[in-house]
């Protein structure tokens, strides 16, 4: 799509949906805002003319859409080691370190993962919406370690984020939670912005979007669980959410679980080095050839070593 213009028809009148939300099902790789400053831009028209992304689709619209050139990205290529478990011309999968940081942002401008991925494929990247981003599809939080996939180009990108957006992407954790959760099960339960602190996700009680999340029991331990976790939606901090709450917050988190934290410290003893969350295994159909992939990740030395520390307390 890169410096093209995509042109497409409306077929049904859609009087309760926005233009900037029609858009986003249509091109999922495309974030709602990319979407609203292409709008305030005069990139996108509707029927040859300007609109807010409040305009409501009619049917026989024609909306034409000027995708920009994308704009050299601004971090800077650096020369960071990757734990590459795949890798051919279209994409790569990689088992991301705890404490790596994936986009930059303020208090990390460099030494992230956009930075290594800058260096490693030195201009392959996806560029899609205007803006030149190293190919990530979809994120894990810095201290969450494991499985994650980049594209390197706009068409591999595009139909990665469709099967992202159609929940068809295989997506395992193990987690370390506190206390002692007695059974498999699931949760279905909306996740929104925290209502007063906006940098944290919350369960709504009303509105807030779709989240679904199942577990199995693998190990139980003194005032912990190990936990085979599979994410059915992708929303921020799902995991993290729905166990905080359902009073087993994820060992090392503080953010969503401080007094179980607490708690836990007292009775084993152990300091966690993070939030004890790390992605398994992905799996997924190969864009470009429809082949079933899936990859799994060994987990990393500290996680390793807490579990280890956990089964020797045990015996």
């Amino acid at each position: 799509m890169t410096g093209k213009t995509d042109t497409l028809t409306v077929e049904q009148t859609l009087p309760r949906e926005r233009l900037d939300t029609f858009l986003r099902a249509r091109f999922p790789s495309v974030s709602r805002g990319a979407i609203q400053r292409l709008l305030d831009e005069g990139c996108i028209t509707v029927n040859g003319k300007v609109v807010k992304p409040t305009h409501h689709p009619h049917a026989g619209e024609v909306i034409e859409i000027r995708w920009p050139e994308p704009k050299s990205a601004e971090a800077q290529p650096q020369d960071i080691p990757l734990n590459i478990l795949f890798e051919d011309a279209d994409l790569l999968v990689l088992n991301k370190p705890p404490g790596l940081v994936v986009h930059p942002a303020a208090g990390h401008d460099d030494n992230t993962l956009v930075n290594a991925l800058l260096h490693h494929c030195a201009g392959q990247l996806s560029g899609i919406g205007g803006v030149a981003r190293p190919g990530i599809v979809h994120r894990l939080d810095k201290d969450t370690s494991g499985c994650l996939v980049v594209a390197k180009n706009d068409a591999t990108h595009t139909a990665l984020a469709g099967q992202f957006a159609s929940r068809t992407v295989e997506k395992i954790y193990h987690a370390l939670v506190c206390g002692e959760l007695a059974r498999p099960g699931h949760i279905n339960a909306a996740i929104a912005r925290h209502p007063t602190q906006r940098k944290r996700m919350a369960v709504a009680e009303s509105g807030g979007r779709e989240a679904l999340t199942s577990w199995t029991v693998l190990e139980r331990f003194p005032g912990a669980t190990l936990l085979e976790v599979t994410l059915h939606t992708g929303r921020t901090h799902q995991i993290r959410v729905h166990f905080q709450h359902l009073g087993f917050p994820l060992a090392g988190d503080n953010t969503y679980g401080a007094r179980h934290n607490v708690r836990l410290k007292e009775l084993t003893t152990l300091p966690m080095p993070r939030q004890m969350l790390h992605s398994s295994a992905l799996g997924f159909a190969h864009p470009k050839t429809g082949k079933a992939l899936r990859f799994t990740a060994p987990w990393p030395p500290d996680f390793q070593g807490i579990v280890d520390a956990l089964r020797g307390a045990v015996r």
